[in-house]
């Protein structure tokens, strides 16, 4: 596994702009098909571009790829979706129950490292959740979670050893929480 990821980090730095371009795709792609590891493609890009470019290119590039998964959900399946759960009691609570989560709470949940990102991605485009509350919540929820899995993939044994580096990972996770309590108020989002 070491030396295909090796391999690929090899290929990406020798390729240019086309390494640069393939670093992105992947993680556009994995937004959208969720079988694939995203930890393993900010890792690559951390590696490959350094912890300050790295980190903003799988920021955009998660960010792009879940609006788009949001696009085809919403626009794609919808209207079938409304028609399907319009009989079903239960579905229909839990469809405006997720629908009507706060800006706070819906970017917490994205910020969560290991909450499956494609989920929310499909559940706000099937619930034609309103796309500012999305779209502001994925721009601060998205941030701690890059950080989380550049940081953890380039110093996994570290992580896991220094109390200190899980302890700054909890406080991101709360400053994130608190910025969205902030912007919500700001902004007014329901």
């Amino acid at each position: 596994m070491i030396d295909i990821l090796k391999d690929i980090i090899n290929f990406i730095e020798t390729s240019g702009m086309l390494g640069a371009f393939i670093g992105c795709f992947l993680i556009l792609i994995e937004s959208i098909v969720p079988v694939l590891p995203l930890m393993v493609f900010i890792t690559i890009n951390f590696l490959v571009f350094g912890n300050l470019v790295g980190f903003i290119l799988s920021w955009i590039f998660t960010i792009f790829g879940c609006v788009m998964s949001y696009f085809i959900f919403k626009k794609g399946f919808g209207n079938k979706f409304d028609r399907l759960t319009e009989d079903k009691e239960r579905l229909r609570k839990y469809k405006k129950l997720f629908k009507n989560i706060s800006v706070s709470q819906l970017t917490l949940l994205i910020a969560i490292p290991f909450t499956p990102a494609f989920m929310i991605n499909i559940a706000a485009g099937l619930t034609k959740m309103d796309f500012k509350k999305y779209f502001i919540s994925l721009l601060i929820g998205k941030i701690s979670l890059v950080y989380f899995w550049g940081f953890v993939g380039t110093s996994f044994i570290e992580s896991i050893s220094n109390p200190k580096i899980l302890i700054k990972i909890f406080i991101l996770l709360l400053i994130t929480y608190i910025i969205s309590i902030v912007v919500n108020k700001i902004l007014k989002i329901k």
